[in-house]
Order: C-alpha cells, then sequence, then structure tokens
C-alpha cells in the first residue's frame, strides 16, 4: 500500500442533497481540540499534572485557486447558517469520489473566516475557515456526490479591481491607481452556546456579529501610460478620504480594457472607512502605501 498523498484527503460541502469537493483546493487542514483542566490536587504525590478533557471543538481550513463563486461565499457567511461538512479520502481521476474511510467524519460547520486574494500577475486565491458546531459523527457510507467540473482556468489579480468614491454617496467611479494587490477578509464572531443542559463534550456555537475589511498595496507613482478615460483615485486623493474621516462607497469589480480600467461584473459593494494608511518609502526601491479599509455596514453581493 503506498503512503496517502494529501490530494486524496478533501473536504466535501453539502449542497442541496449531495456533497461537493472545494474546486481547485491546494490544502486542506482540520484541527480537533481537546479543551482541559488540570485534575491534579493536593492528593497527588510528585509535581506531574493530570489533564482532564472538559470539552472538545474542532475547526477546518480549506485553501484554493477558485474565486469563481466568490459570490456565493460572501452570500454564505453572511447568511448565519451553517455547512454540513464532511472530511473524507478521494480517488478517481478527479480525486472527486468519497470513499467511507474509517477516519472520515461529518458535522456541522460555520464559515466563520474567509479571505479572497487578487494580487498583480498572480493567481487569484480564496482561504475559508469553518469553526465545528457540535459534535461530529464517524460516516457510515459514502454520500451521494455532485461533480465539480475541472478546468485550467484560473482569475489573475489583475483582472479584479477595487474602485472608491469619494464620498458615501454615489457609486464609485474612480478606480484605485497602480494598484499591486488587493484582499477582502470577511470574519463571523462565533460564541460558545453550550450550557448545562447540552449533551456530550462537544462545544455548540452560535453566531454574533460580522465584519470585513479590504486590503490594497499600491504605488504611489506609477510609469505606465495610462490610456484609459476611467479616472483613478492616487495616494493624494487616499490620504484626503481618510483625512476626512467618513464613509465612502466602495466596489471590487471584475475590470478588462485599456488599462485594466473597463468596469465589468460588480462582485461586492458598500461602504468602508479608511482605518490605517501607511506609506512606504525603501532606498533604491519603487515607493508604495498599503491601505486598510474597514467596512461600514453590512456588504452587498453584486451591485
Amino acid at each position: 500500500m503506498t503512503t496517502l498523498k494529501g490530494q486524496n484527503i478533501r473536504v466535501l460541502l453539502r449542497d442541496d442533497t449531495e456533497f461537493k469537493v472545494v474546486g481547485k483546493s491546494t490544502n486542506a487542514t482540520i484541527t480537533l481540540t481537546g479543551n482541559s483542566d488540570d485534575a491534579s490536587t493536593k492528593d497527588d504525590v510528585a509535581l506531574a499534572s493530570k489533564p482532564e478533557i472538559t470539552s472538545k471543538s474542532w475547526s477546518v481550513q480549506v485553501e484554493s485557486l477558485d474565486v469563481t463563486d466568490t459570490a456565493a461565499v460572501l452570500n454564505a457567511i453572511k447568511s448565519l447558517q451553517p455547512f454540513t461538512l464532511i472530511w473524507d479520502e478521494v480517488a478517481t481521476s478527479d480525486n472527486q469520489t468519497a470513499q467511507a474511510a474509517t477516519y472520515a467524519r461529518m458535522g456541522q460547520a460555520y464559515l466563520n473566516d474567509v479571505t479572497f486574494q487578487w494580487d498583480d500577475r498572480t493567481n487569484s486565491t480564496k482561504q475559508l475557515q469553518f469553526s465545528g458546531s457540535g459534535p461530529l459523527e464517524k460516516l457510515p457510507t459514502a454520500p451521494p456526490m455532485q461533480t465539480v467540473a475541472v478546468d485550467g482556468a484560473y482569475t489573475k489579480g489583475q483582472f479584479v479591481r477595487l474602485f472608491l468614491g469619494s464620498d458615501n454617496s454615489a457609486v464609485p467611479s474612480k478606480i484605485l491607481a497602480a494598484c499591486k494587490s488587493l484582499s477582502m477578509h470577511i470574519s463571523l464572531s462565533l460564541e460558545d452556546a453550550t450550557t448545562k443542559d447540552t449533551t456530550g463534550d462537544w462545544q455548540v456555537q452560535e453566531p454574533t456579529a460580522l465584519s470585513y475589511d479590504i486590503s490594497s498595496n499600491a504605488l504611489v507613482r506609477s510609469g505606465d501610460t495610462i490610456t484609459s478615460q476611467v479616472e483613478g483615485q492616487d495616494f493624494a486623493s487616499i490620504e484626503d478620504i481618510y483625512e476626512a474621516s467618513v464613509p465612502v462607497k466602495f466596489q471590487i469589480a471584475n475590470v478588462s480594457g485599456a488599462n485594466n480600467r473597463t468596469k465589468g461584473a460588480v462582485i461586492c459593494s458598500g461602504s468602508v472607512v479608511i482605518t490605517q494608511l501607511t506609506l512606504n518609502a525603501p532606498n533604491r526601491q519603487n515607493a508604495d502605501y498599503t491601505t486598510q479599509l474597514t467596512g461600514y455596514g453590512i456588504y452587498t453581493v453584486g451591485s
């Protein structure tokens, strides 16, 4: 028997009555945690501790090169509803057929942390984190599977860009100029909802708050020739927005055309405030700046 490789262990999510893998995933990490109290007392001789498990929790992290489902993921974390999640050994030519291995487990979990990364001249990525709520169960039989289409198409980061307004009224029409990287992070805060009425050791989670932030890095001044008629927000205008201390409208959208400035389908939109602005001016290197924007109110998927 050959050594099991990581591509043969995958995370499966239920979609209606069937399960499907996280497409184009590159890594998965499953963590089971036993929370303990030291049970040693004065009756115990010597200095060794005696940990006793008081509660159990679990989490799953998945990394993927598929960002075509960004809208679905943004809606999913905003819905505050748990997923039915499985990890299992998989086989067949596309590693999408669950095998119901002896170590396979199934449970309910909230999608509580998501990061999308759109960097210039780089394949875009997403990172998903699920936090288990309630017990894990052994998988008696292989679940019904829905096949995820396998293709070689990837989204390059330069084709997803940030548009920022100058206030919180009009739809943002100015693109963040000379941008090098862009990320969006969404976090769902969870609280342990177990009580003395809860059976077993497993922690039960409930959502309490949703927040998000956007980060970008851009050159202070670029040598690019701009032929597009779409105006840009540069470092000076970002400073003005920061100094005004008020929310502004944003859109993250697919782009094309001259200088990758023609707005296409809008991925998400809303309002943000600039909470941190960092100018980087290292010797003999390009001067750039990093902008941290924090969500003001809930985001809207699409325009």
